[in-house]
């Protein structure tokens, strides 16, 4: 393996969530090792549709960058005919249906667009209500976590708040019990409108403040990577003072909004801390690499962060990640990590990196994790505004361990079962999660996580991500960028 750090030859490397529609990843534009995609002729447009982009000539492609970049070789079939498929999404699916059904690509790799992701992992950039939404297993429908400068924050709407019901006017109202029993969920996004600027929604919500209609219109919005209320703070805690981070997504524009708040622990000299990740489905490596760096002030920078590996056939560029301490560098002494079923990729990475050093003194708090120990790698053809996101890669930490499929409760050295109160904010200590962590910073004992964070992996159960046993994040069929990598994105 090359022995460097991580840094801007892998900015756009990735490690994503998965959920929906095609898989789940993502990686932003930048030198990658030279995963560059194959070249296309200057592209002569025509009346109906761009030279080089017909559904065939995409469908070869997308089957020629499997072929040779695939994590998983062996698992593809010698040839399969596209003829079948009506989309590039679907012919994908069927070449890596070996893979998935063996547990290793559960639609991790697949299309979209080159335009909207490069929006969101340079800017956070996103069409929305600007909220997350989560669905009890009785269909209560819940905002989870409602986002600065989105529409749903401005009408009043919050964590906590319950949708009742839907429609495009007042007259038109559906509740959501009805919704999911006409269609299931795919009834539910249907009603919440595709993520478009200006698709517009009466909802009917219930809060502390009562039941009452409230009109909500889809704005274009930068998502904070780290919330400007309750990202970055120091908790008190019967005369011990702890930091708490709650970081949404690994996006370029976390890189200054980590760096402000480490720089603010540090000063205050906090060395315990909860990292709360929960809902966090992943992102760029490179930011997951700073994260490490910005918690690691007391590491060497001959210490291994990660270590990544392609297929032998890649070999080349297999790469090491050290740490590289920052000005802004903490030394934690103990860590709870808050994880869910939401918890995934470039978040476990992080986890998973810091086992061989805090050992004992790090636990993960909240539920087990979603489990996805590879990632992405971008592959572009940009006269059809193609991106193909292929699993080509693996993690490891250290100590070498890359096994954790099954989400990262067996592996780390302690975990704490808790459940995410959306009746308080996040970070606040009365809160559940938040709550356990602070107890098992304070010495306290806790119970075990137990059992698996992900259901099943055929199409009528991927519209839900796993939160837990007592809520999941709902998924559109066919997410955006930005809904792959912020779970629960409407």
């Amino acid at each position: 393996m090359k022995r460097s750090r991580l840094g801007a030859a892998w900015s756009a490397l990735a490690l994503l969530s998965a959920c929906g529609g095609g898989g789940e990843g993502s990686l932003s534009s930048g030198g990658v090792v030279t995963p560059t995609p194959t070249p296309t002729p200057t592209p002569t447009p025509t009346p109906t549709q761009t030279a080089g982009c017909s559904l065939r000539e995409r469908q070869d492609w997308a089957a020629a960058q499997l072929n040779e970049w695939y994590l998983f070789p062996e698992t593809l079939p010698t040839w399969f005919d596209p003829t079948p498929y009506g989309s590039v999404e679907d012919y994908v699916d069927a070449l890596t249906a070996t893979a998935r059904a063996q547990g290793r690509d559960r639609y991790f790799t697949y299309l979209t667009s080159i335009e909207e992701e490069e929006a969101y992992y340079n800017a956070g950039s996103s069409a929305g209500y600007g909220f997350r939404l989560g669905l009890t297993s009785d269909g209560a429908l819940y905002v989870t976590e409602a986002f600065e400068g989105g529409p749903a924050l401005a009408a009043g709407i919050d964590r906590g708040t319950q949708i009742v019901a839907l429609g495009t006017s007042s007259g038109t109202l559906q509740t959501v019990a009805s919704l999911l029993a006409s269609g299931d969920t795919d009834a539910l996004n249907a009603a919440l409108g595709d993520s478009a600027a200006g698709t517009r929604r009466v909802m009917q919500i219930r809060d502390a403040s009562g039941t009452r209609n409230v009109t909500v219109t889809m704005a274009d919005f930068a998502l904070q990577p780290v919330s400007s209320r309750y990202g970055a703070k120091i908790i008190e805690d019967n005369g011990r003072r702890v930091g708490y981070l709650n970081l949404r997504t690994f996006i370029n524009t976390a890189d200054p909004q980590l760096r402000t708040a480490f720089a603010n622990f540090r000063q205050q000299g906090v060395t315990d801390f909860v990292v709360d990740l929960r809902y966090n489905g992943g992102g760029l490596i490179s930011i997951a690499q700073l994260m490490g760096d910005l918690m690691g002030a007391n590491r060497a920078p001959s210490e291994v962060f990660t270590k990544i590996s392609f297929r032998p056939s890649k070999a080349e560029n297999n790469e090491i990640g050290y740490f590289d301490p920052q000005p802004q560098s903490v030394a934690p002494t103990r860590v709870a990590f808050i994880g869910t079923g939401g918890t995934a990729s470039a978040s476990e990475m992080v986890i998973n990196g810091f086992v061989p050093y805090l050992r004992s003194n790090m636990a993960l708090v909240g539920s087990n994790t979603y489990g996805k120990p590879v990632g992405q790698i971008a592959l572009d053809k940009p006269a059809c505004d193609d991106r193909l996101r292929v699993i080509a890669l693996a993690v490891q930490n250290a100590a070498g361990n890359a096994d954790y499929y099954n989400g990262l409760a067996s592996t780390v050295p302690n975990s704490c079962q808790a459940y995410d109160d959306i009746s308080y904010p996040l970070g606040d200590p009365r809160e559940s999660s938040t709550r356990q962590a602070l107890d098992f910073l304070a010495g306290r004992s806790c119970t075990p996580i137990t059992g698996t964070a992900r259901s099943a992996n055929a199409r009528t159960t991927r519209a839900l991500r796993a939160l837990g046993s007592e809520r999941q994040l709902l998924t559109p069929a066919k997410p955006t960028p930005a809904q792959r990598e912020v779970p629960g994105l409407f």
